[in-house]
């Protein structure tokens, strides 16, 4: 299909092209052209905010150049022009950093009026023009991009390290709505280093903006015999990493991020032990889940880690009623999935300190045993026996509690 106007390949696809990564989505931006062109050439027009077009074959997105003026505060004031008028340097001059800044033509030219091939080559992530100050979400952004190429050796440049650091200081990263911030958030957790998301927002000062929750584990010590790293900070970013490693479900890294987040409340007097910090935990992620709308399968996992990761790591010591207590506040007869999310989070606690991270951690199988145990008892033959209400109840909890005995007891013959 051979067009009128020029067109041209964009960002993301050209940058991973380039590094030899695979390409996932394809945009391209159009110049010289209005809508009502692209609606004339088969274009069926989508999105709200500005117009996108999708490709009538390949269904493609294709947008309009743009160029974007400074109107408000935050990242919703800004006028927006789509005139033919605008060429391919002033569309990609609006863009947040240099190696998303480029483009391809359709001959397989590069145009890359802002130098991002060299800091493709330098794995920098630097940002395009002082325009980039203008949007506080291009903040959280730079911290994921950071996340993604980090095994790759790129780091944030120092000049927009910096910017960065102004854009905090005057206020812009206060203008971000919750909704916004846990987009990027959970975009985040599902990158290849999720932790260094944390890091970058830390240093730049933002993390204390936008969750404030984590930012106070810095510098808070714990008992140097199980925590030889000692600050709850960098605990948690240990154990975000080992959870990391373990798997790429954004839930239970999510969950290992925010099992600490009491230790952030205690009295500096109780330093470096954190009784009670549990409790404290759980009523946080409470209300940072709401703040931030996070959705209901995230928070009631990370709820259920907070509140009993202490009682996983002891699980070898336990009693079995009490292994009972944890599966049934784990809810894990009801939903065995999230069960298994449970005990990787528990496991990324355990790996995440200094000289832990290689350790087995069999309380997880301590707690699928006493899981499978529960599971397997008949009780079909306890309603055949007539029992309801409160005594059904009791004999479920023996009997369970029996079988888990059992288990346990022929797991250590």
């Amino acid at each position: 299909m051979k067009l009128a106007f020029q067109t041209c390949l964009v960002g993301g696809a050209v940058r991973d092209r380039l590094l030899g990564l695979p390409v996932q989505d394809r945009d391209y931006v159009v110049v010289g052209a209005t809508p009502q062109d692209l609606i004339d050439a088969g274009f069926k027009q989508v999105g709200a905010d500005f117009p996108v077009f999708l490709h009538p074959q390949t269904g493609e997105e294709y947008a309009l150049a743009r160029t974007e003026r400074k109107t408000g505060r935050g990242y919703h004031g800004f006028a927006v022009s789509f005139s033919p008028d605008v060429t391919l340097e002033e569309d990609l001059q609006r863009r947040d950093l240099t190696i998303n800044a480029m483009a391809e033509d359709a001959d397989g030219h590069i145009i890359d009026p802002f130098g991002g091939q060299a800091d493709l080559a330098a794995r920098r992530l630097r940002h395009v023009s002082p325009a980039f100050a203008e949007d506080p979400v291009r903040i959280l952004r730079v911290a994921r991009f950071a996340a993604r190429f980090h095994r790759l050796g790129f780091v944030v440049a120092d000049e927009t390290a910096d910017l960065m650091r102004r854009m905090v200081e005057a206020g812009e990263v206060d203008a971000l709505v919750p909704e916004r911030v846990w987009q990027e958030f959970e975009r985040a957790l599902r990158e290849p280093d999720p932790q260094r998301f944390i890091d970058v927002l830390r240093d730049c000062g933002a993390l204390a903006r936008v969750l404030p929750e984590l930012d106070r584990l810095f510098g808070v010590p714990q008992p140097a015999e199980p925590h030889p790293e000692i600050d709850t900070g960098v605990h948690v970013l240990m154990v975000l990493e080992q959870a990391a490693r373990l798997g790429p479900d954004p839930q239970v890294r999510f969950a290992a991020l925010m099992h600490d987040l009491g230790k952030g409340t205690t009295p500096p007097e109780q330093w470096p032990t954190h009784h009670g910090h549990e409790g404290r935990s759980v009523a946080l992620v409470k209300a940072l889940c709401e703040r931030l709308k996070v959705p209901v399968a995230y928070r009631e996992l990370a709820i259920a880690v907070a509140r009993d990761h202490g009682n996983a790591h002891r699980a070898l010591e336990l009693r079995p009623g009490t292994l009972l207590e944890v599966l049934e506040r784990t809810d894990a007869l009801r939903r065995p999935q999230r069960f298994a999310q449970f005990l990787l989070a528990c496991e990324a606690d355990h790996r995440g300190r200094s000289g832990f991270e290689q350790r087995p951690y069999p309380q997880a199988q301590r707690l699928q045993l006493a899981f499978e145990a529960a599971r397997g008892v008949d009780v079909a033959a306890l309603v055949q026996r007539g029992l309801t209400g409160e005594a059904m109840r009791e004999a479920l909890r023996a009997a369970r509690t029996q079988a888990i005995k059992k288990a346990v007891a022929e797991a250590a013959a």
